[in-house]
């Protein structure tokens, strides 16, 4: 690890699917010393993708944690999926990392899941640069993509290198390099030592007057953000690089602007000075806030602060779980004071001690011990020896209890049924199935009331399919798989009344209660309510809780068809209490038959996933793919022309998506691209409840 905290950086890489993450990752590790072969996606053989779903697919699933040395500075990297069912693995990440690189394709430009990353990394403030990947593509446009990230992201990208040519050697004027705006000089990679030696010339002179625009326009950017800069400016003073850098990277830390590199991963371009910006402009863990959270005291709560320092008391926040053979491992990301072998600490959402058995630093899927079994302040490792703490849980010293915010995930949008192939494996079904849910915070299982089967929900037909694979590879175990379904959610269609009675004679007694309630509906994007109206004295207060208790219960239940309730509202209105004959067997019997009559299936609305979908395609197929969208009811919102390719947004019907990936392949001969991500919720078509009663 590093001598000081100054020179550690903890850095995310993420990226729409096939924008080049892992390839750029493994340019970085090669360069940097990290791994001596460089690895391919295409053959199978990058270090970060080192799950067999993932070598076989050309995808990353699963973020990988990774350590590398550039220079002076000691770099922690997260190679974290693009393809949207795994958008969990970028949100926990996130919720750890100091900094990030954000990668664009300089053909598709700012697509879906780009959006989807760049908010995520503005809901964690986390301080970020970019690099305009792919410059050596047909298409490539390195000025379109810098305007829609403006225009899109609503970013504030200022470009440090610029491309000298754009699009493959056939061009007649090929990419080939990179002007780097800070030394004013060319710099160019030598493909027979796969860009590992770079050589600096002047500026080809076709684009001296390009080169000193972009510079021009860099000192006047970086001036508006110090007064002294400014008024050197305003006098036709020189501004040299070592007044830029410093303010450059304070506006970057504030989020205020991202430095933007452009390359070709593949054909070892720029990746060298994107390492140098990491270096120079992402933070480290001295440069972010103190963490926040909550002392967890009974009688005197209070919002404390861990700042990133030995002598603070332990604490740090589990982000990752994975689900391995013989131990979980359960990466940790240390927020202050040390973390040590053999010691005990907190989970204080559980109010239980968990012991430390080891600590492990990662090199993706290798683990490597550290030697002085102990971790401290911005460092990332895994740990084993963890029994019940989940992802999202804090762990902290036990004298000095404290909660972090926790990490919030999407609700699953697709479930299928899945069974042991013979009795005698159904409890290792249940035990593998429990563990890979607690690694996967979107990933759940419950068991069909009905049929008595384990029902398995995620995030999309990919999730399950990978969930699917590691139980069959991971766990030996050979599960049959029923097809994919839609979750469904139910709500109201207008504000309802129910009253329930309840009435039973036994021999120690009577029994009576009665409620009286509304149903309502909310905007779907709040969640569901409870309000309690009866006056304090209707009730004892006992029963007054449990009534509470079992309405909010009624409202996180299912429905009238069996599906998960959302959109609503229950008010209790009225209660008739006999003093000796109303208790908690009756008071609970009368609400639920005045919940069942509000319920009525006259007043119950089927609710259906609604996908945003984003396909990206040559625009001689566009008819095609269009035509088959219709075909599934999608609603077309837009189009937009990005180089030589054409981009379709919709809105469509989850249930409508099964089997798109081949068939979106079969319309565009393999060459249109789409993704897809939860919307909303709407109400379903007529037809779709009758397919399902039928």
């Amino acid at each position: 690890m590093p001598k000081s905290l100054d020179d550690l950086r903890n850095i995310g890489i993420i990226a729409h699917i096939d924008a080049g993450k892992t390839t750029t990752t493994e340019r970085i590790l090669y360069y940097t010393g990290a791994s001596h072969r460089m690895g391919n996606v295409d053959d199978g053989t990058t270090t970060t993708d080192f799950d067999p779903a993932e070598a076989s697919r050309g995808i990353t699933i699963y973020s990988a944690a990774i350590t590398c040395f550039w220079k002076d500075k000691t770099i922690n990297i997260i190679d974290t999926p693009g393809h949207v069912d795994f958008t969990a693995e970028v949100e926990r990440s996130l919720r750890v990392l100091d900094g990030a690189v954000v990668i664009f394709s300089a053909v598709e430009g700012v697509e879906a899941q780009s959006e989807t990353v760049w908010r995520q990394a503005d809901k964690y403030d986390v301080p970020r640069m970019c690099f305009i990947n792919k410059m050596d593509r047909i298409g490539a446009d390195f000025d379109r993509v810098l305007n829609q990230m403006k225009e899109r992201l609503n970013a504030k990208p200022i470009p440090l290198t610029i491309p000298i040519g754009a699009g493959p050697q056939q061009n007649p004027n090929p990419f080939r390099g990179v002007i780097d705006l800070l030394t004013m000089k060319a710099r160019y990679f030598d493909p027979e030592s796969r860009g590992a030696d770079v050589r600096e010339e002047e500026i080809p002179e076709d684009l001296q007057d390009q080169a000193e625009l972009a510079r021009m326009e860099l000192v006047e950017t970086i001036a508006e953000f110090d007064d002294d800069l400014m008024q050197t400016y305003l006098d036709g003073g020189k501004i040299e690089n070592e007044q830029i850098i410093p303010v450059l990277r304070k506006a970057t830390l504030a989020g205020e602007l991202q430095p933007l590199y452009c390359g070709s991963s593949l054909s070892f371009i720029g990746v060298q000075p994107l390492l140098d910006g990491v270096n120079m402009f992402l933070p480290s863990p001295l440069d972010r806030p103190p963490v926040t959270g909550n002392n967890m005291h009974p009688k005197k709560p209070a919002d404390v602060s861990r700042a990133p320092s030995e002598d603070e008391p332990f604490c740090g926040l589990v982000f990752k779980i994975v689900a391995e053979p013989h131990a979980d491992l359960y990466f940790v990301r240390v927020y202050s004071g040390k973390l040590k072998t053999g010691s005990r600490v907190l989970n204080p959402r559980l109010g239980k001690k968990e012991l430390i058995n080891q600590i492990w630093h990662i090199q993706a899927d290798s683990k490597e011990k550290i030697e002085t079994d102990s971790i401290g302040p911005g460092e990332i490792a895994g740990i084993v020896g963890l029994k019940e703490t989940a992802t999202g849980d804090t762990l902290c010293d036990t004298q000095n209890p404290i909660v972090l915010e926790t990490i919030t995930f999407p609700d699953t949008v697709i479930s299928m049924a899945v069974e042991p192939e013979s009795n005698a494996d159904r409890k290792k079904l249940n035990e593998v199935l429990s563990r890979l849910e607690k690694q996967d915070p979107t990933f759940q299982v419950v068991t069909s009331e009905e049929t008595g089967q384990q029902i398995i929900s995620g995030m999309g037909e990919l999730h399950l399919e990978i969930i699917k694979d590691r139980i069959q590879r991971d766990f030996g175990l050979n599960a049959k798989v029923h097809k994919p379904r839609v979750s469904y959610r139910e709500t109201i269609s207008k504000t309802v009344k129910g009253t329930g009675e309840f009435h039973q004679t036994t021999p120690n007694g009577n029994r009576y209660a009665q409620v009286s309630l509304e149903l309502s509906p909310v905007d779907p994007s709040e969640p569901a309510e409870y309000v309690n109206k009866l006056k304090p004295d209707a009730l004892p207060a006992e029963l007054r809780k449990l009534l509470d208790q079992t309405g909010k219960s009624l409202l996180n239940g299912v429905g009238y068809y069996g599906y998960p309730l959302m959109a609503m509202k229950l008010t209790i209105t009225g209660v008739d209490y006999r003093q000796g004959e109303t208790d908690e067997i009756s008071l609970n019997a009368a609400l639920d038959r005045a919940f069942d009559e509000a319920m009525d299936a006259k007043n119950v609305v089927l609710l259906e996933p609604i996908m945003d979908l984003e396909v990206v395609c040559p625009d001689e197929f566009l008819g095609n793919i269009q035509a088959d969208l219709q075909i599934r009811h999608a609603s077309i919102i837009g189009q937009e022309q990005r180089g030589h390719l054409t981009a379709l947004e919709a809105e469509v019907p989850l249930g409508n998506m099964f089997g798109y990936s081949t068939q979106v392949r079969s319309l565009s001969q393999g060459r249109a691209s789409y993704s897809m991500q939860p919307l909303k919720y709407a109400p379903a078509p007529k037809d779709v409840l009758e397919k399902m009663l039928g």
